[in-house]
């Protein structure tokens, strides 16, 4: 066990790979776990999970800067953006990153046949290209390498009329910055969140039209008097798009998400960045403000792996992260495989 942040971590030594998964806290696997043994023991109400999908609702409105009401739940990033990919008008012009994690970019272009036109671009030139199109997604910190996209360009693309979508999937969680601006921002709560797969947000600026193309009956304004037949009467807000929560991972994300919107951000920030940056000047490398570094020596996932660290190998290179549980110890070991 492990200290941070006031909550205990059973992480392994060497555990570098919080960009693929998370580790939950104690306290966080608890719950989930008590869900799951009502679950097997017949204990389990569905509305007893309503509170704690409410609960984490308003948390990641936290996290991003928007109120509950302004959040969608469902279940992937794909999911939530093809919702946003399916409602933009025919012929949209769509600018994303070079590389982009294809749940971002891929539903945009499943939109071709209405004429709709993605186009990529590197990451650094984004927000110089971001006016001569409708719409920019993009992901807030890109996941093959932790690069950080320029917000302050997208967020002056976006007062000259340019849409911006942001998966903060990579970011919410360790990542010091106000989202609350952008259009639409989308997070799957696996990684930097620290909750069980198969939760994912979205929060959405008033004026921005989605179709609920995946309505049921956790989308309408009374979930339990919607159960069977018409008419549709779906909820005022956000909670129009939801689809039905998976349930015992909301039991997390309601202990998860409430304890990281109520950390000093910048502290967490700061130490996870601090351990990457130092990572990285080990290594010859410039700093570069993410928790995330891509390593492309040739065999570096090879020793980690040999070392005991867990990493993941991701567009060629091996990938680490460092997030609020990690420790020096874990970065020298893996500074130990790679220059030893």
């Amino acid at each position: 066990m492990r200290s941070a942040f006031g909550q205990q971590f059973d992480v392994p030594s060497g555990y570098l790979n919080t960009a693929s998964i998370g580790v939950p806290s104690a306290a966080i696997a608890d719950i989930v776990e008590s869900a799951i043994r009502g679950w097997r023991t017949g204990g389990g109400r569905p509305g007893d999970y309503d509170e704690s999908v409410e609960i984490a609702r308003a948390a990641f409105g936290k996290l991003v800067g928007v109120d509950a009401g302004r959040v969608a739940i469902g279940s992937a990033v794909s999911q939530l953006v093809g919702l946003i990919a399916a409602s933009v008008p025919d012929r949209t012009r769509v600018l994303v990153a070079s590389g982009e994690f294809t749940s971002v970019s891929w539903p945009f272009a499943a939109q071709a046949a209405r004429g709709v036109t993605v186009t990529e671009a590197e990451l650094e030139k984004l927000g110089d290209l971001a006016g001569e199109y409708d719409l920019v997604a993009v992901s807030v910190v890109q996941s093959a390498d932790g690069r950080v996209v320029d917000l302050d360009a997208l967020r002056a693309a976006q007062a000259g009329g340019t849409r911006v979508v942001l998966d903060a999937t990579q970011a919410l969680g360790w990542f010091d910055a106000d989202l609350g601006w952008a259009d639409v921002v989308v997070a799957a709560a696996y990684k930097w969140l620290l909750t069980p797969r198969g939760v994912a947000w979205m929060a959405i600026a008033p004026g921005v039209e989605v179709v609920p193309h995946q309505a049921g009956w956790y989308a309408a304004a009374d979930r339990w008097g919607s159960i069977y037949g018409l008419p549709l009467q779906l909820a005022a807000d956000a909670r129009s798009l939801d689809t039905s929560p998976a349930w015992y991972c909301h039991a997390g994300a309601a202990v998860a998400l409430p304890w990281l919107a109520g950390l000093d951000r910048a502290a967490v920030h700061a130490h996870c960045v601090g351990l990457a940056d130092g990572f990285r000047a080990a290594l010859g490398m410039e700093p570069a403000g993410s928790a995330i570094v891509a390593v492309r020596t040739a065999g570096a996932m090879d020793r980690l792996t040999a070392a005991g660290v867990v990493a993941s190998g991701r567009a060629g290179a091996a990938r680490v992260g460092f997030h609020l549980y990690n420790t020096d110890a874990d970065r020298d070991r893996a500074l130990d495989a790679l220059t030893g």
